[in-house]
């Protein structure tokens, strides 16, 4: 599948109107499209699959901070295939296949995803109302796109995501840098992100390491305007987090979400603690898939 991954044709090769979907059916495992999507000026790659918005909503995987679609490996296709959903992935600027990032990135780099990205990638599939399954990142961008267009959100599953900047998490990053300077951590991260590997990594790093990233926060009142049901999970010994991130998102959100912490799991709790999280997660789906069925079928009925 990597080797598919990066065998096509350099996005950048190729000019496309914003929100524009192309793409064709590779022989990937899962026999998924393989899709490319303009959203805010830039080239992304996409894969979904499913049988379609008829049969159930649509799931967005959105990626941890060194995150690619490969990376997620088969959990998506595996999530959606047990709850009954449909399933979306795509890579940030800067990963994988996507558009390379120039220059650093910027302190707001998140709720820009949230607020400009994510819905011109949504309305480019055309998809109203979704379900995020965000990591890391990607679960703080999930609560970001939450809060900022509660209409358009069923719900909201995040693992280990950040909700404000903790010493742990900034070790966690300085760790990191260290690992990718004196192992072989580049060699493969580069199976995943190409050519993308050193500009994507010092990307992340160095807004996390960076002085105007150090204040960043998910404040209480943003947290408290999420109307959709939320599953916050993180490992107990996470070492990009500590449990006060889910603290602060269950006081923040309020009755609605639910907090699980994971003992024994890291900062990848859909690999550590696979069958957890799965439980956890098709339970939470068909929960909200059940809703959905039942408005539509309120909605539908006659009126006397």
């Amino acid at each position: 599948m990597l080797r598919q991954l990066f065998s096509c044709k350099s996005l950048s090769e190729r000019i496309l109107r914003t929100g524009l979907v192309t793409g064709r059916k590779k022989t990937c495992p899962d026999d998924s499209p393989f899709l490319e999507v303009r959203a805010d000026g830039h080239l992304v790659r996409a894969i979904s699959y499913g049988l379609g918005p008829r049969f159930g909503p649509t799931v967005i995987f959105l990626h941890e901070g060194l995150g690619s679609i490969a990376q997620w490996k088969h959990f998506p296709d595996a999530l959606v295939r047990a709850a009954g959903c449909n399933a979306l992935t795509y890579e940030r600027l800067g990963h994988g296949g996507s558009d390379r990032l120039i220059g650093p990135r910027k302190a707001d780099f998140m709720q820009r995803e949230a607020e400009f990205v994510l819905p011109q990638i949504l309305e480019a599939f055309g998809l109203d109302k979704v379900i995020l399954f965000g990591h890391s990142d990607g679960g703080s961008i999930a609560l970001l796109f939450a809060a900022r267009y509660p209409e358009r959100t069923l719900g909201v599953v995040t693992e280990a995501a950040h909700v404000f900047v903790e010493e742990v998490s900034l070790n966690g990053v300085r760790a990191a840098v260290k690992r990718f300077e004196t192992t072989d951590l580049e060699k493969r991260l580069r199976l995943y992100h190409g050519e993308n590997t050193k500009s994507m990594f010092h990307g992340w790093a160095n807004i996390w390491l960076s002085p105007e990233f150090r204040n960043w926060s998910i404040p209480p009142e943003t947290l408290g305007t999420i109307k959709a049901p939320v599953l916050a999970l993180q490992g107990a010994d996470d070492n990009y987090g500590t449990p006060e991130q889910l603290e602060r998102i269950k006081t923040g959100i309020g009755d609605h979400a639910k907090t699980v912490l994971i003992p024994k799991c890291a900062h990848e709790p859909h690999v550590q603690a696979r069958k957890t999280v799965m439980d956890a997660a098709v339970n939470f789906l068909q929960d909200i898939k059940y809703t959905v069925e039942e408005k539509a079928k309120v909605e539908a009925s006659p009126e006397f």
